[in-house]
């Protein structure tokens, strides 16, 4: 039984695919409903200040406001939400990750690769802003019935699709569904959430924030407030293993929309990810096994034994090759995966351990070059954040898997093969040469160590020291122990700089997905761009959500609105009058009144205005 060559299935595939919907003209024509809804919801967005616009159309009455999909100044509702939100888009940051998203069919030589790819992420983002702002806006019926139609449109398109052409052109058979459930999946959730949202609004007169009052404190921040007020106990309860070795669940903290969204759609991308390279794995394959058929034919047209013995033994090793990198590279897959799920998760975690310690003032952690950063490169940071962690960690996936493929390779042919082709005392022999040889080195440096501390080092001062002062004793010996070591310690050296660049390259191949920490030695982390984006962003978050700051802000707002319904502060001031003043005159009584109640405000003051009046 002959199989048919790969390129021949697809083709035979793609040809059997025919779809009447085209999702890039979709999304070319999804932008006018974006556009609408979009003006729609500005519409009923209310603005926090009344401006000049209001006074010529008194109907506007601070409507048409600015609408955001997202608040990724530290919001912490509809975080879930917000995330399968970003799933359903997860398929276009994939082909944008790959090739590039381009809105025109044809782009003209002069324009810049970089610039058309920005023009498909604004569109991309433009056909995707419907699904985060109507989650987002106060005007919750309009944005739930709204978003349910966007969705629900998109769903249906997508659905279809998949429906009438389940293969594609790149992976071949069953591509579409693929790449394309997590993405319907995300879109369901959508549908509950507006469905529910639409309910609660419609039956209960459930009113979030439609009263004009923003209570921007959230419930963990007040609980971590007053969790610094008490008294800590005298002993701490017992931890179990999963809180002492995984994770321990804190109720005073809640992660940010930024960081669930970012960690599900990180976690979506590897996966379309990994299905787009074991693709071109297996492309890679065909390849070789066509140059093994290739070898093969060789061989049986060769007229001598000799070159027909040495094709014969290059096609076993190229078979023996493909057997053991195929293994390997499956195997690693999984491993590889692994380890970019858990740093996401990881990187969760250094999350919350660093914000706490930025609240509770604590800076040793970072290094001196990063102990204050200016105000834009944290608003930078804060905005490039998300999509750099998820590049990094598929990046990260991919040098990881050829980093742990190669491990895996020398494994096989340093342990298994001789094993397996009889040859295992041999590779026991050689093995054992290597530990000989490495054992030799150590000894001799745990020797030099050893030697130091019984014979060149004074002894202790006190019967309770630890260690031997650092005072050298039996000097002629020590300087006869150094010269006849000098000539060796160079061969060591040597060895322990191979070892050194050998373990940089490792450690930084494995901690490439990872941004919150460094892989630059100390005094370089400023080349880093990575860490600097996450320090930037840690320092936004700290000023935007610290606990302490905000229930402080929030006493004071609620004392001042107290103050202003009972008419001990500034009550007589309000524009509540019958007849019209002034903005400037206005400012000058309410400055005379303050400092009239408080005196000593006076010598605070500019140097020009202290001459003057009080109505300077």
């Amino acid at each position: 039984m002959t199989m048919m060559p790969f390129h021949e299935t697809r083709q035979s595939v793609n040809e059997t695919c025919n779809s009447s919907i085209q999702l890039e003209y979709f999304l070319h024509y999804s932008l006018i409903p974006s556009v609408a809804i979009i003006i729609i919801l500005s519409c009923l967005e209310r603005r926090a200040r009344r401006s000049p616009v209001d006074e010529k159309w008194p109907l506007l009455n601070r409507r048409c406001g600015i609408v955001i999909p997202l608040n990724f100044a530290g919001a912490f509702s509809n975080r879930w939400s917000l995330a399968f939100a970003f799933g359903a888009t997860a398929n276009k940051v994939m082909i944008m990750f790959s090739e590039g998203y381009f809105p025109l069919q044809h782009v003209p030589e002069w324009v810049p690769a970089a610039l058309a790819i920005l023009l498909g992420a604004l569109e991309v983002g433009l056909s995707s802003y419907p699904l985060f702002a109507c989650l987002s806006t106060r005007a919750q019926i309009a944005g739930s019935a709204l978003g349910f139609l966007y969705t629900g449109t998109w769903f249906v398109v997508v659905f279809l699709h998949i429906t009438q052409c389940p293969h594609g052109q790149m992976v071949g058979v069953y591509e579409n569904i693929i790449f394309y459930w997590p993405s319907l999946l995300c879109l369901v959730f959508l549908l509950g959430r507006f469905v529910l949202t639409f309910v609660k609004i419609s039956w209960f007169q459930f009113q979030t924030n439609q009263t004009g009052e923003t209570s921007f404190l959230e419930v963990h921040q007040a609980q971590y407030v007053q969790q610094l007020m008490r008294k800590p106990p005298k002993q701490q309860p017992e931890k179990s293993w999963i809180q002492r070795k995984i994770y321990k669940w804190d109720p005073c903290f809640q992660f940010p929309s930024r960081m669930i969204c970012m960690a599900l759609l990180a976690i979506i991308c590897l996966y379309m990810f990994v299905v787009v390279e074991r693709y071109a794995y297996v492309r890679v394959s065909h390849v070789l096994e066509t140059l093994e058929l290739d070898f093969e034919a060789l061989a049986a047209s060769s007229n001598t034994s000799r070159n027909a013995s040495e094709a014969v033994a290059s096609i076993q090793r190229l078979k023996e090759f493909l057997a053991n990198i195929e293994g390997v590279w499956i195997f690693t897959t999984f491993t590889a995966s692994l380890t970019c799920i858990t740093y996401v998760f990881h990187i969760l975690a250094c999350y919350r351990k660093h914000m706490k310690r930025l609240w509770a003032g604590q800076k040793e952690f970072l290094p001196l070059v990063f102990s204050k950063l200016s105000s834009t490169q944290s608003v930078a940071s804060i905005a490039r954040y998300s999509g750099w962690q998820i590049a990094y960690i598929l990046w990260g996936y991919l040098i990881i898997h050829i980093v742990q493929c190669l491990l895996g390779l020398v494994f096989m042919y340093i342990f298994v093969l001789p094993i397996m082709n009889g040859e295992g005392i041999n590779m026991l022999k050689s093995v054992g040469m290597v530990i000989l040889t490495i054992g030799i080195f150590v000894g001799f440096m745990l020797m030099q160590i050893g030697t130091a501390g019984i014979f060149f080092l004074q002894p202790k001062i006190l019967l309770d020291d630890k260690e031997k002062p650092l005072a050298l004793d039996n000097r002629k010996m020590f300087h006869n122990f150094n010269y006849f070591l000098f000539f060796y310690n160079v061969m060591l050296g040597l060895s322990m700089c191979l070892f050194r660049l050998l373990c940089s390259v490792m450690v930084g191949a494995w901690l490439i997905a990872r941004i919150d920490r460094t892989i630059m030695p100390k005094g370089y982390e400023a080349a880093d761009m990575g860490f600097r984006t996450w320090i930037g962003m840690l320092f936004m978050d700290n000023y935007h959500t610290n606990p302490t700051l905000i229930c402080f802000c929030h006493v004071m707002m609620k004392t001042r609105e107290r103050q202003q319904q009972t008419g001990t502060l500034y009550s007589h001031f309000s524009n509540a009058t019958d007849f019209k003043v002034s903005n400037k005159a206005r400012t000058r009584w309410l400055l005379f009144y303050t400092l009239v109640k408080n005196p000593s405000l006076s010598a605070l003051r500019k140097p020009k205005c202290a001459t003057e009046s009080f109505a300077c």
